[in-house]
């Protein structure tokens, strides 16, 4: 199996080639700018210390901007389980989208294709965990929102493209915004440590636990985004640890 695409490599990589077995993880972005060209020319400016291994365009078509074996520069400050600094250990897909600064929108029909394609062809090469397919704001909560909550989540698991939960969506709708108390949200956000997220300082503690309640919210509960736990995000996260076992 192999990927048709085109090349339009950028400077910013790590020169030091990096081992094969080192790639665990796959790391989905959104540009969050309103212009794709103008995204692939940041992505290719050494200016602008930024980079990624692969693009999808608009239309569906693919851009390699880094070989695999490098380094790129996605992710930045991050971290999942025991993981620091996931651009040592990952693949990471750009994906033109204006992003929440710009009018969000939803992802192509031809995009969605494209990332299924691409991320099953590197799954299979680099035999990449259901639980390492993430997105910007799961490595780094506190201060992304990509992909973001139009990302097609729940239909990459059908495809067997990360992680979803198991429960029934009409149960869990009726459970949504019931109120929980402190234990329980302490529960959640253990639950969340479980799953792979960062863990909350005591600075800024509020400020961080509703950061990261949004970040899985736009990852596993995408109808609403507002930070705020409830019964619903508590049974999701139960689910999620009970399946990651």
């Amino acid at each position: 199996m192999s990927i048709n695409t085109t090349l339009n490599y950028s400077p910013n990589f790590d020169k030091k080639k990096r081992k094969f077995k080192q790639i665990r993880f796959i790391i989905f972005h959104y540009t969050g700018m309103n212009d794709e060209k103008e995204a692939i020319r940041k992505l290719t400016n050494s200016k602008s210390k930024v980079s990624s291994h692969y693009f999808i365009k608009d239309n569906g078509k693919i851009v390699t901007l880094v070989p695999e074996l490098y380094v790129s520069w996605h992710g930045g400050i991050s971290s999942w389980q025991n993981f620091k600094s996931l651009n040592k250990h990952s693949i990471g897909i750009e994906i033109s989208n204006p992003g929440h600064n710009y009018n969000y929108k939803k992802f192509s029909k031809k995009q969605i294709h494209s990332i299924l394609k691409l991320t099953k062809y590197l799954i299979k090469k680099y035999k990449i965990k259901n639980k390492f397919i993430l997105g910007h704001s799961d490595i780094a909560p506190f201060r992304k929102k990509d992909p973001g909550e139009k990302f097609p989540w729940k239909y990459l698991s059908k495809k067997k493209v990360g992680l979803w939960h198991d429960l029934n969506e009409k149960k869990l709708i009726k459970v949504r915004k019931k109120i929980v108390g402190e234990y329980e949200k302490n529960n959640f956000v253990k639950n969340l440590y479980k799953i792979g997220y960062s863990k909350v300082l005591n600075k800024n503690r509020n400020k961080n636990i509703k950061l990261l309640t949004s970040a899985f919210q736009r990852r596993f509960r995408q109808d609403l985004v507002n930070g705020i736990i409830d019964q619903e995000c508590l049974l999701i996260s139960k689910n999620l640890t009970k399946n990651l076992k």
